[in-house]
């Protein structure tokens, strides 16, 4: 007698973020789709349909989120943190381009990992965003995590057209050290920028200046002493005072603004250029269709490299689940520092963690992150089938 039970096919979206420092989005995404793939029933009345959606809230990742989603990858060469040219892409979709800090003057990109909390510059995100602006876009994404610079965005602003000039009429180069050289500032904004939205993706919401400023808060991850956030903190009330003095009006209301401390004062130099700020989050979210995504699943697989406090305050994975409705909301992580008891705050489901499958490190273990969540990819198409 023929069996015709139709065979259970349970429909996932693996919508991951980034593990930072060891694997992409995409390859987080890939190795989870194998695992569960894997655990598919051998009799054929058990199928796992995964789709496959890696990504970003505005920090690094961003351009291999919005290109794994059908954007195009443009190669440029810009000036890295320390000037040094590095290959950067954008993606465009031929109406909106993403530009990120993390491959254009990120710490990813400082040669032999050495930092400059007083060197290192934004311009080569103003030359990239000066490339997206020559293929015409309806709107740039302006994604800031990951920056090595601390310079209020006078680089990019210096790429850009606008000029920076010494007490003795030398032009300086965009840094956290020369902005106290900064005797007069000239103003040539690009016409492009006027027929350009610009939208800065972002969930950083510090200052400018301050104890909850840029170099207070962000400047010891970039190496800066005590000394170096003093000098920092001094040249970017300097950078304001003569923006001011310069002509933009607000100049001295955006730099409490906040945001405006993120990627080391970036964000305050985007919203003196114009832009309107979003939840990274929720943007890339939005940008890559999510909603659509998931209304055809049944369950959400997310995750990042660790689920923790910050992600109850509205990182990636909290975004994701808020969306996902009354479907069940998986998380994967490289650690999981948040106990059972307040997984439904997100309405988690149930959270894996690299960490409880092996007593290594694999946080910096691409090839054995990898290994690790195949095996936690099977595991839950277990649990599924």
């Amino acid at each position: 007698m023929l069996n015709t039970t139709a065979a259970k096919t349970v429909r996932t979206l693996i919508a991951p973020d980034k593990f930072k420092g060891s694997l992409t989005a995409g390859e987080v995404a890939d190795a989870l789709a194998a695992g569960l793939l894997s655990a598919t029933g051998s009799t054929g009345k058990s199928v796992v349909h995964c789709e496959l959606l890696p990504l970003a809230d505005g920090g690094d990742g961003s351009v291999d989120a919005a290109v794994a989603s059908g954007f195009t990858r443009r190669s440029y060469t810009v000036a890295g943190p320390t000037g040094r040219h590095v290959h950067a892409g954008i993606a465009f979709d031929g109406v909106t381009a993403v530009v990120e800090v993390a491959n254009t003057c990120g710490l990813g990109l400082l040669p032999d990992g050495m930092l400059e909390p007083l060197n290192a510059s934004s311009r080569g995100f103003g030359e990239a965003v000066l490339f997206a602006l020559s293929l015409s876009p309806a709107r740039i994404v302006l994604a800031l995590g990951g920056s090595a610079s601390t310079d209020g965005g006078m680089g990019m602003l210096t790429a850009l057209g606008y000029s920076f000039l010494d007490a003795d009429g030398r032009l300086l180069h965009g840094s956290g050290k020369a902005l106290t050289q900064i005797h007069t500032i000239r103003r040539t904004r690009l016409p492009e920028l006027n027929d350009t939205e610009l939208i800065v993706a972002s969930d950083v919401h510090n200052p400018l200046l301050g104890t909850n400023g840029a170099p207070a808060v962000f400047g010891p991850q970039k190496g800066a002493s005590p000394q170096d956030i003093a000098i920092l903190e001094q040249g970017l009330g300097h950078f304001v005072a003569k923006l001011a003095e310069a002509g933009f009006a607000d100049a001295t209301v955006l730099a409490g603004h906040e945001g405006a401390g993120s990627a080391g004062g970036l964000g305050y130099a985007c919203l003196l250029l114009g832009a309107k700020q979003v939840s990274g989050a929720d943007y890339f979210l939005d940008l890559l269709d999510f909603n659509t995504r998931k209304d055809s699943c049944d369950v959400v697989i997310t995750g990042e490299g660790s689920i923790d406090e910050q992600t109850l305050a509205g990182k990636l994975p909290a975004a994701v689940a808020r969306r996902s409705g009354s479907r069940p909301i998986i998380a994967v992580a490289g650690r999981s520092l948040l106990p059972k008891s307040r997984w439904p705050e997100i309405a988690l489901t149930r959270v894996y963690a690299l960490a409880d499958y092996t007593d290594q490190d694999s946080a910096k273990d691409p090839k054995l992150s990898a290994t690790l969540l195949r095996r936690i990819g099977r595991d839950i198409g277990a649990s599924l089938l």
